[in-house]
């Protein structure tokens, strides 16, 4: 029973929710700006979503799109780091 835990998307929607905590501790015990730590996790939070549409077998386009947001919101996150 713990092992269909490990492989259901409901553990992708726990990392998910974990890593929203981890936004608003950072926000606030770091005092960062939100567009700041929105923009840090959002590829890591495309790509769980990649990885929960691939494991609760959505429709192929899906997939593709989490990786291509990944893709695009980490070239933000590149672009606001080396302009600094």
């Amino acid at each position: 029973m713990i092992f269909a835990f490990y492989t259901s998307p409901h553990l992708i929607d726990l990392i998910l929710v974990f890593t929203l905590l981890e936004g608003i501790i950072l926000a606030r015990w770091r005092r960062l700006p939100a567009r700041t730590v929105t923009v840090m996790l959002l590829p890591g939070l495309c790509l769980l979503l990649g990885i929960r549409a691939a494991m609760a077998g959505a429709a192929w386009p899906w997939v593709p799109i989490a990786l291509t947001g990944a893709l695009v919101t980490h070239i933000f996150d590149m672009h606001d780091r080396f302009r600094r």
